[in-house]
């Protein structure tokens, strides 16, 4: 059968690429070998799904091109995606740090794109296998359908256990595009025993640092290492072999100082306890030890223990992988994309949105907004393509960067 679009991929940057093209009057038709549309999206804010956030801004993204995104970002904000979620009736809260979530179910983001898309006449064939892609004579042609568009919206491998698989990749390269080596990302920590703290469980609001980059949210010590938003946040930035440095006490060489005053007869345990878990304390007065009780020590002493404290340095082993990272960085390089269109420029009516492209965005809501932003911009292009006839990209000389 022909259309003017196949899509392949049923989450969120697919689901809205095909509305947006649809709803222009194209004929889309979208694939998914899973049996249900937005697996992802079912499953992330713990089923509420963060579906945006407040302080979206082009900073906020990973990228070996960190301009790429802008202009997506700009043509397609959080304020849009909000307001289609207020027509379709969604109540919704704002949590910590700009996080927009559904009051209710995660499924009602779901619910809402494919009911965009019906007003489109998007036709989604789920449990459908990919397959072979097929291309001449200007037309893609796969599972029996050919049209003279093909999205890659099959996101990335994180989280296999959803069916994530890497065949965004294959597929880019299959038509010759470079992809930018995808690695885990926003993804826990694994350490060496010896740096194991054996306090798994405990949480602690913290500063983490890697990669030149520092976040301020609570970091977790797990079983396996260190995991929490905090950690999650670095691990797009870290390298293997590296450091992931903690402030776990800011301003601890003052604080260090009025408990000495204060409980002179008193241990260095007993002083953080007052700040940190107890488990916590325990664990790093162990690791930072002060000989003598806090009215005997020196400030040249209290000052070492403050720096240690504000300089908790670990060398993770490795992450935890795809397994457990929430999204995948790295993907198909933007230096063979549109930044207006999504399309390849040396492939044409070839376009790459969401996860499968090199943007990643931070924890909490902003890789969302990369695959809303991502999939109208090559819905509309798609759209613009079959009202004018032929490729939404303009020859290289002159196409959007």
């Amino acid at each position: 059968m022909r259309y003017d679009a196949i899509i392949l991929g049923a989450g969120g940057a697919g689901l809205l690429a095909a509305a947006t093209a649809g709803q222009a009057g194209a004929r889309v038709l979208v694939i998914d070998h899973a049996p249900k549309a937005g697996k992802k999206i079912l499953i992330s804010g713990g089923g509420r799904c963060n579906f945006t956030n407040m302080g979206v801004e082009p900073e906020c993204f990973l990228s070996e091109n960190p301009h790429f995104a802008k202009s997506a970002l700009s043509r397609y904000t959080q304020w849009d995606f909000l307001d289609l979620v207020q027509r379709h009736g969604i109540a919704w809260h704002e949590k910590t740090l700009g996080q927009l979530f559904c009051d209710g179910s995660a499924r009602q983001i779901v619910a809402m794109l494919l009911e965009e898309c019906a007003a489109g006449g998007v036709e989604v064939r789920l449990g459908t296998g990919i397959g072979e892609i097929g291309q001449g004579d200007g037309l893609f042609r796969v599972a029996g359908a050919e049209a003279p568009a093909l999205v890659i919206a099959t996101g990335g491998p994180s989280i296999p256990k959803m069916g994530a698989t890497g065949v965004a990749f294959d597929i880019a390269r299959r038509f010759g595009l470079a992809v930018v080596p995808p690695r885990p990302a926003l993804v826990p920590f694994t350490l060496a025993e010896d740096e194991m703290l054996g306090i798994a469980g405990v949480a602690v609001p913290s500063v983490a640092m890697a990669g030149g980059a520092r976040f301020e949210e609570a970091a977790l010590f797990t079983h396996k290492g260190l995991s929490g938003p905090a950690i999650l946040q670095v691990s797009s930035y870290w390298s293997p072999g590296k450091a992931v440095t903690l402030d776990i006490l800011p301003e601890a060489g003052a604080l260090l100082r009025e408990a000495r005053a204060r409980m002179p007869r008193a241990r260095l345990r007993a002083a953080l306890s007052e700040h940190l878990p107890n488990r916590l304390a325990e664990a790093l007065a162990a690791r930072i030890p002060l000989g003598s009780e806090l009215g005997n020590a020196s400030d040249a002493e209290l000052d070492r223990v403050a720096a240690a404290l504000g300089a908790l340095t670990f060398h993770p082993t490795g992450t935890e992988g795809y397994a457990k990272a929430e999204v995948t960085a790295g993907g198909i390089d933007t230096d063979g994309l549109s930044s207006k269109t999504m399309e390849a420029r040396t492939v044409p009516g070839l376009y790459a949105i969401g996860e499968a492209v090199d943007v990643t965005g931070w924890l909490g809501g902003y890789n969302f907004q990369w695959a809303w932003a991502s999939g109208v911009a090559a819905g509309r292009a798609i759209a613009a393509a079959r009202q004018s006839g032929g490729s939404a990209t303009v020859p290289p000389s002159r196409a959007a960067t």
